[in-house]
């Protein structure tokens, strides 16, 4: 998943900046979302039942239906969004969670911000985590979640994910952490 740098989406119109700052759908926390976000399907075609728009999960009701059914309303905010040239309902998946779970020995790679590379703001955080691993006992009965210093990406638990195959949502992959 991408990670936007400072200065990304300038030039554009301020309605679709405000998704380019998308730190704030990976902060574990929920969002009042005072005007409402849009955004173009590029390339045009097919959507797809879980998508990303820069490293941010975007679903279908079908999605939101799913997780509702499963009780995980107070793992996730589904924040509507409008998608050019859809009629159905879309939705940001955030994700309420963050959990520092990572199992730095298992990752194939894990590399830390250091004093040489003149980031004090991000020093002893992580710069990059290759193979990502977690230990499960640190994660206890969370269902959706990001993990603390490594919030680029999404973890769902097992059942979440089997439900997701067997209702057939388009779009997703996994892998094994």
């Amino acid at each position: 998943m991408p990670l936007f740098e400072d200065g990304e989406g300038e030039g554009l119109p301020e309605s679709e900046r405000e998704l380019f700052d998308t730190y704030r759908f990976k902060e574990g926390r929920v969002l009042e979302v005072e005007r409402p976000i849009r955004l173009s399907m590029k390339p045009v075609g097919s959507a797809l039942e879980f998508s990303e728009a820069m490293g941010t999960p975007i679903v279908h009701r079908r999605v939101v239906s799913l997780f509702e059914r499963l009780g995980l309303q107070k793992e996730v905010q589904f924040i509507p969004v409008e998608v050019e040239g859809q009629t159905q309902p879309w939705f940001i998946l955030n994700a309420l969670r963050i959990i520092r779970c990572i199992d730095d020995a298992r990752c194939e790679e894990v590399l830390y911000w250091l004093p040489e590379d003149n980031r004090p703001d991000k020093e002893g955080q992580y710069r990059n985590v290759a193979g990502l691993k977690v230990d499960v006992e640190k994660v206890g009965d969370a269902h959706v979640f990001r993990p603390w210093g490594w919030k680029v990406v999404l973890i769902v638990s097992e059942h979440v994910k089997s439900a997701m195959e067997a209702e057939g949502i388009t779009g997703i992959k996994f892998l094994e952490v």
